[in-house]
């Protein structure tokens, strides 16, 4: 005997939020769909615990996999700047705004290979320190752990921001036989390899024209002598210059490092577009589970316009408009406010 349909599911709320253009709020889908009431949609999200697995799930048969594959570690914040009552809204720091605003913290982990030049989504984490007591830097040694252990990815390299230039996750990508590379805060305490010298910030490390080109060997404080790094000076832009710490102590060239560093980008391409494209800053609920099965439904969205972007060889923001292209072309042809002049 065939079991019933349930009245609603993830695969009608995800198809929603890849419908839908500008409003994702669950009064607005109730009343574009007949006998689906507000209350059904909340009642789905408060009860179901939709998780990174199930992101997992959907794309791991997606992922071309490559020996040298890089794993992109970056966070985002959900803008939540109007909303006071929401579960897991915490002040934090915006890359995107450029200040402290109200948001939730996302931590996520991108995969990419670089022979193919593709991502792929392949964890993240929710920053909720007060809930679970976890800094960014545990999340995301949970999120190596697992990549390691059960996800069983062949990787290379790891590529960080400043904000996860922590020793201790440092040493453990080194002890997972992996490299890294992550450019440093200006007060980060260093000093050149095998020398007597006071720790001082990196910004006060003297550079000649040959340390420019091929980096200097260096000794970060806390870090095992034992384990040699190298630093390079990067020109991002006129005005900024990025001082990028690897144990990669055989690169010997500042412009591959430099380009190595510009693979990140792909995690601020993957954090641009979800948040153009599936609404996942726009859910007003207050309860967290609530907020927590939406982001797992965005993100799985994003990864669904991921792959029809490559079957078809469009971008996501193509697929996401065309969705109006027949609405359009309808109504140029019978409108249904014809305008007229007075």
């Amino acid at each position: 005997m065939s079991r019933p349909k349930k009245e609603f599911s993830k695969l009608d709320y995800c198809q929603y939020l890849l419908s839908s253009q500008t409003n994702y709020t669950l009064t607005n889908y109730a009343e574009h769909v007949a006998k689906v009431s507000h209350d059904l949609v909340n009642r789905f999200l408060a009860t179901e615990r939709l998780t990174a697995s199930n992101v997992w799930r959907e794309v791991k048969n997606d992922i071309v996999a490559s020996e040298n594959g890089y794993v992109v570690f970056d966070d985002t914040v959900l803008d939540k700047e109007h909303s006071k009552k929401i579960d897991s809204v915490r002040w934090q720091y915006s890359g995107n705004a450029h200040k402290v605003i109200r948001g939730i913290g996302l931590l996520n982990c991108v995969y990419v290979n670089p022979d193919t030049e593709q991502f792929w989504i392949i964890d993240y984490r929710i920053f909720d320190p007060d809930k679970d007591g976890k800094t960014k830097v545990q999340h995301v040694k949970e999120m190596l752990n697992n990549l390691k252990n059960h996800k069983k990815l062949p990787f290379k390299t790891v590529l960080m921001d400043t904000w996860y230039a922590n020793y201790q996750l440092m040493l453990h990508i080194h002890h997972m036989e992996k490299l890294f590379y992550c450019p440093l805060r200006k007060n980060r305490l260093t000093r050149p390899l095998d020398s007597d010298e006071k720790y001082q910030h990196v910004s006060l490390l003297n550079w000649d024209e040959e340390s420019y080109k091929t980096g200097q060997l260096v000794q970060l404080k806390n870090m095992p002598k034992e384990i040699p790094l190298k630093l390079f000076s990067i020109s991002v832009s006129p005005n900024r210059i990025d001082r990028v710490v690897t144990n990669d102590t055989n690169q010997s060239c500042s412009d591959d490092t430099k380009n190595i560093c510009a693979i990140r980008w792909y995690v601020e391409q993957f954090h641009r577009e979800i948040k153009q494209l599936t609404g996942i800053e726009k859910c007003p609920c207050r309860k967290q589970r609530i907020q927590r099965n939406h982001i797992t439904c965005a993100i799985q969205v994003w990864v669904f316009l991921k792959r029809k972007a490559h079957q078809t060889g469009q971008t996501v923001y193509q697929l996401k408009k065309n969705l109006l292209k027949d609405y359009l072309t309808k109504e140029l042809v019978e409108p249904q406010l014809k305008f007229s002049f007075a």
